[in-house]
């Protein structure tokens, strides 16, 4: 594949960036309904680590509404100081626990957690830009992620638009394979090549 991590990221990022707001809020509303009917069994003994989905990325805050009104715990990230690092966790509180913080991320309120505390997810809803077939994920680039989801035991789901699920992207060896993927059209499917 000739085609660079960087180059890949900026074509994804401008496609997002030239859907219609009103195609991204119906993606948003079908990814909800996804995260609703989840295959993972979520319960009241069940935690999530998710994120909140801002500016072109798929989903929204109803998306995290969904997760938790499963009964299941949900845990979002919170970016650290300084450079890249595993993420701390805070529990979510519903929208109005929300504030705009690093970089115009939204991030919850409330005592925090600690790196660890991904550790007790048995989901873990992971952004991306793509993901291929494979379950190679394309991410921002930071590394935050791979340093928080390398080797936890839970089950990686990238969520992407659906012409964001492609069937090659170039790897790194320290990229964490993603086990499914979520798509709007799609709805959660595993990834069966891992």
């Amino acid at each position: 594949m000739g085609t660079t991590k960087r180059q890949l990221r900026e074509e994804f990022v401008a496609r997002r960036a030239a859907m219609l707001a009103d195609d991204r809020d119906a993606a948003a509303a079908r990814l909800s309904a996804h995260m609703a009917a989840t295959p993972f069994g979520l319960d009241e003994h069940a935690t999530v680590a998710a994120y909140v989905p801002v500016g072109t990325e798929p989903g929204s805050v109803a998306m995290l509404d969904a997760l938790a009104n499963t009964g299941a715990t949900v845990l979002l990230p919170v970016v650290p100081p300084g450079d890249p690092q595993p993420l701390d966790w805070v529990r979510y509180g519903g929208p109005s626990s929300l504030e705009r913080r690093r970089w115009g991320l939204l991030e919850p309120t409330g005592p925090h957690l600690g790196t660890d505390a991904i550790g007790s997810a048995s989901v873990i809803i992971v952004p991306a830009l793509a993901v291929s077939r494979s379950g190679v994920r394309l991410g921002r680039g930071a590394g935050y992620y791979d340093r928080s989801i390398a080797g936890v035991s839970a089950e990686l789901v990238a969520v992407v638009y659906d012409g964001e699920l492609v069937d090659e992207l170039p790897g790194d060896a320290y990229d964490v394979p993603m086990g499914w993927v979520v798509t709007p059209g799609g709805g959660c499917s595993e990834i069966e090549t891992r």
